[in-house]
């Protein structure tokens, strides 16, 4: 299903937080949203799933504008699990992850319904939680339920706020890889927002880069996005990118000081450096 982002811009009272953003995302697999604190991320994949209403511009999924959409309805095609959640539900893990069939529930869940909850267990590694107190779980242990309760969805458009944040280097991998495997297999589309830029590189099938002051700075795939040059402007850190088995590496090298990002961004406005 294909998620259009037209115009969209969103301000708080403190100001405008995002600027234009126009984007399309038609095609399953993974799609990696990075880019420095602040510059809007999550803000952008709230007014995705209707949990914020942009200032102007729309949302369109599948055809349709997502303002037109019942959060019921919407929830048959979206799932989102917010960054390292601090909801702690007096229920096992299971009765967690079937949260996520919800949408579907008419009088009582199926059998089909705790089918799909025992393979997203399984795909996050979990099953042996099942009868757990969710809130007696580690906090990589609480991520993985959570991001099983959205796969539980089976939406068309999965939302991830940062999935990797409380899991350790060997889950992150396990994760992510399991999760790109299980969309380009059953041809949905996964928005992820990540702060690591080796798991995008690694990863995604597209990435979505965002600066200051709230906009799309480029879109593409990791090789095209993620150059030492774009790098250096919208992070303001010097770097080295090196090929390791066919995607992009990126190794950090030092910080610029402030005023020669200040001058590189001013020099950018001017149209004179990009």
């Amino acid at each position: 299903m294909d998620v259009v982002i037209e115009d969209v811009d969103f301000s708080f009272d403190e100001g405008k937080v995002l600027h234009k953003i126009s984007i399309v995302i038609d095609e399953p697999g993974l799609v990696c949203i990075i880019g420095p604190n602040g510059v809007g991320k999550s803000t952008l994949i709230r007014c995705i799933n209707k949990l914020l209403k942009p200032t102007s511009g729309k949302v369109v999924l599948g055809g349709k504008d997502i303002e037109e959409l019942k959060y019921k309805d919407l929830s048959k095609f979206m799932g989102y699990v917010p960054v390292a959640s601090n909801d702690f539900f007096p229920m096992t893990v299971m009765e967690t992850v079937l949260m996520g069939r919800h949408p579907y529930q008419k009088w009582s869940y199926s059998e089909e319904d705790l089918k799909v909850v025992y393979d997203t267990m399984e795909v996050m590694s979990i099953q042996h939680l099942a009868i757990r107190n969710f809130g007696e779980l580690s906090a990589g242990q609480h991520q993985r339920a959570m991001i099983a309760r959205g796969l539980a969805q089976r939406p068309d458009i999965l939302i991830l706020d940062e999935p990797t944040s409380n899991l350790d280097v060997r889950h992150q991998l396990v994760v992510i890889e399991r999760l790109r495997d299980l969309a380009i297999e059953n041809k949905f589309t996964i928005i992820m927002v990540s702060h690591d830029l080796n798991i995008a590189s690694k990863y995604a099938d597209k990435v979505i880069i965002m600066a200051t002051p709230g906009i799309v700075y480029k879109v593409g795939t990791a090789e095209e996005v993620l150059t030492a040059e774009t790098i250096r402007y919208v992070y303001g850190v010097d770097c080295q990118i090196i090929d390791i088995m066919g995607r992009p590496h990126v190794v950090l090298l030092k910080a610029l000081p402030e005023e020669e990002i200040r001058k590189m961004h001013a020099d950018e406005e001017q149209g004179t450096s990009r």
